[in-house]
């Protein structure tokens, strides 16, 4: 009977507790004779349990001969806050005379890329060729991970085009080592030449659509996914889709979205629930979104939940609100972050509450924070709105960053808004030398000097344009009409509509005049 105890307690789940694990331990020296191998189960029970160091403290106590009881705690190490263990305990393995197999590498590779450690990964990869481990399908896919997740995707490709086989883990790897790194045209094509592709192929791709900011070609990717016969789109696929509603502002297909996944049922995640919550306020709907952020229960929320909510009523002008939902955030004990304050600053530069900003500003290094480039550029542009242009100024010159093109063209803004037109010429200059290739900074500086009437530095401004080569792109903008999204571009005329869209214009700007004319006669007399 008491065999059978101790046999269901190795079994059974984790245990509670340490000092749980502790009697257990106790238990099992105590009937050793009965288990004699009863070391390498409590290993396997402490470290898949949470409790890592104890299960190093036995390795060192029981050693074993055993690759597999080290990759255990190697592994258990690899997903804690300090995986560079792992690499140490590997090294202990080989001291003691163990050798690994091809599961010890991907534990250490994934060590390595948690601690974005190029060298340390490059060092195993050195080892696995030594080993002639480099053929294994599941340690080649883990070093594509490891090279994709620290941007070296040359090598990523390499170790992928040198398999002699691929699986679908394969080309997913790749697929989303490109998309992580940027490269919207590489994963395209890994995409099209995938002889399978699955959920995770799909959801990489218009992943990395979204992040390359190609957000309607996501929706066009979304779209034939699910028209295709495609695998079923899953949590976080739809992650993905909202985002790419949220930039185009696309209210109504991001209403689409939301019942796809009430009619498929799919997992109401927080991550998908933000993703919603912050799709509605940046299409507009903020009472829809806030009618979703009231529906989550408050103890499973986070702070990203709150920062969508926060960000979103800031945005549209709702001040107060804004701040008495972090005021509801702090009693429901969640901590803020550094995006939180970002939030809180930019609603203070939409109602121009200058103190309140310094508040937070100052509170983020208060609570252990240090303020980025965002939080000065915040900070300044809320100065800047509010007119106080040369305090702003003075945070510029004090900070402890560089100034960014944001922070300096918010405080030019501000300064032309306020009539400091001669601390607005300095700035344009900067401007213009910082970020020489950005058109919007000639014409900038351009408009300070047509402000005060010199039309000649204005025009030379201008001209200093196509001197130095750089082009001015027309603005474009999406408008959403039936469900369907288009794009107009200033001055373009290849949209299949547009002699109609012009014909509204010229109308419009023909009732404008009119308007402008009765007005001027009603002056008259």
């Amino acid at each position: 009977m008491l065999s059978q105890t101790i046999i269901s307690l190795l079994h059974s789940s984790k245990p509670k507790s340490i000092s749980h694990l502790h009697q257990i331990h106790a238990l099992l020296i105590t009937y050793d004779g009965l288990f004699p191998n009863f070391p390498a189960k409590l290993i396997y029970l402490s470290a898949t349990s949470g409790h890592v160091h104890y299960s190093h403290r036995l390795l060192r106590y029981y050693p074993t001969s055993y690759v597999i009881d080290w990759n255990t705690v190697i592994r258990a190490y690899a997903n804690t806050p300090s995986p560079n263990q792992s690499l140490r305990l590997f090294v202990q393995m080989m001291r003691f005379g163990v050798s690994p197999d091809h599961f010890t590498f991907p534990f250490l590779l994934k060590a390595s890329s948690r601690l974005s450690s190029i060298r340390l990964g490059v060092s195993v990869h050195s080892y696995i060729l030594r080993c002639g481990h480099n053929v294994d399908l599941f340690v080649s896919n883990s070093l594509i991970h490891f090279y994709a997740s620290c941007c070296d995707i040359m090598c990523a490709r390499k170790v992928f085009d040198e398999m002699p086989q691929r699986t679908r883990v394969s080309w997913n790897s790749m697929l989303n080592g490109y998309a992580k790194c940027g490269d919207v045209g590489k994963a395209l094509e890994v995409f099209k030449s995938m002889p399978d592709k699955d959920v995770v192929s799909w959801s990489s791709i218009i992943d990395g659509l979204v992040k390359g900011g190609e957000y309607a070609q996501a929706l066009t990717f979304f779209e034939r996914m699910v028209s295709v016969g495609g695998p079923k789109p899953n949590e976080v696929t739809m992650v993905s889709v909202l985002r790419a509603c949220a930039h185009l502002g696309a209210f109504d297909q991001g209403k689409l979205m939301h019942r796809y996944i009430v009619e498929n049922e799919l997992p109401l995640t927080l991550v998908l629930l933000t993703s919603l919550v912050d799709m509605y306020a940046k299409c507009g709907a903020i009472e829809v979104a806030l009618a979703v952020f009231r529906g989550i229960p408050k103890v499973k929320s986070d702070v990203f939940l709150w920062n969508a909510i926060i960000g979103g009523l800031a945005n549209h002008g709702s001040v107060r609100e804004s701040l008495d939902l972090f005021k509801e955030m702090s009693t429901a004990g969640v901590e803020a972050d550094e995006i939180t304050y970002l939030c809180l600053l930019s609603a203070c530069a939409h109602g121009g509450l200058v103190k309140e900003a310094w508040n937070f500003f100052e509170a983020l290094e208060r609570n252990g924070m240090t303020a980025k480039c965002e939080h000065y550029a915040c900070m300044i542009d809320v100065l800047a709105r509010a007119g106080v242009v040369e305090e702003a100024y003075d945070l510029l010159c004090r900070m402890p960053l560089k100034p960014t093109p944001a922070m300096l063209g918010s405080l030019l803004s501000g300064c032309m808004n306020h009539g400091r037109l001669d601390l607005a010429e300095l700035l344009g200059k900067k401007l213009v030398e910082i970020d020489p290739h950005h058109d919007g900074r000639y014409v900038g500086l351009s408009n300070v000097y047509a402000a005060v009437n010199r039309w000649d530095d204005a025009k030379t401004w201008r001209q200093a344009m196509d001197t130095t080569g750089v082009k001015k792109f027309p603005g474009l903008s999406y408008v959403e009409i039936s469900g369907m999204l288009e794009m107009f571009k200033a001055h373009d005329k290849t949209h299949p509509k547009s002699s109609e869209v012009y014909a509204i214009l010229n109308l419009i700007l023909m009732q404008m005049r009119r308007a402008i004319d009765c007005e001027d006669e009603c002056l008259v007399y």
